[in-house]
């Protein structure tokens, strides 16, 4: 397992607020990443350092967002004012990860600006929703030359999340030790006292340490 990106939603300033707010804390600029007809959501993105990147997340007014549990975790978000909405890892075979949970993973895809019809399957955003401590698992299933990683370089690194949870609680839910989803980012585990999850994330830019 590999981290692949952490997610942030939009509050009352909208994608493009809310992502000149952090493009400018951040230094760098988010790219328009297009919509998940699926799931009835927007993003733009930043490209990270090894093979990582931060998703701004919007939900649209669509009927898929009304069906689908990532639609309807960015609206809660939104509603709630926004901000780490969750994170997300991926694998190489979603085999192991769909018996573990009991259910099979749901096809995604989106199309960029260019034209390309990124694709991959996912699981977990239900499990998300209900416990956002928790990922959700994704398997790309496009060439890793088109990875959002791979968009721009930025020189900007994820190096540690606060998360309010529970380490073991995420060990049994992925099958292994959180430490070896999250590799070299380090994890600051705080007692939740309200709603579990990503409360903070810090980053290595060209300019110093960013926390957001």
């Amino acid at each position: 397992m590999h981290l692949d990106h952490v997610s942030f939603a939009v509050g009352a300033k909208g994608l493009g607020g809310t992502t000149a707010e952090l493009g400018q804390l951040l230094g760098a600029e988010f790219l328009d990443g297009g919509a998940h007809p699926r799931f009835g959501t927007r993003n733009m993105i930043l490209p990270l350092q090894n093979r990582q990147y931060l998703e701004v997340v919007e939900v649209l007014d669509h009927p898929a967002a009304d069906k689908a549990a990532f639609g309807q975790a960015v609206r809660a978000r939104r509603d709630a004012g926004g901000g780490w909405l969750g994170w997300c890892v991926s694998v190489d075979d979603m085999t192991e990860v769909e018996h573990r949970m009991g259910r099979h993973a749901v096809p995604g895809n989106r199309r960029r600006p260019d034209g390309y019809n990124l694709e991959w399957r996912q699981i977990g955003t239900s499990g998300m929703k209900a416990d956002p401590q928790l990922p959700f698992v994704i398997q790309w299933e496009k060439d890793p030359a088109e990875h959002p990683s791979q968009m721009a370089s930025t020189g900007i690194t994820l190096t540690a999340l606060d998360i309010a949870g529970d380490p073991q609680r995420l060990a049994d839910y992925l099958g292994e030790p959180a430490i070896e989803a999250l590799e070299d980012i380090e994890v600051r585990w705080v007692a939740p006292h309200g709603t579990p999850g990503i409360l903070a994330a810090e980053f290595s830019t060209p300019s110093g340490d960013v926390r957001i």
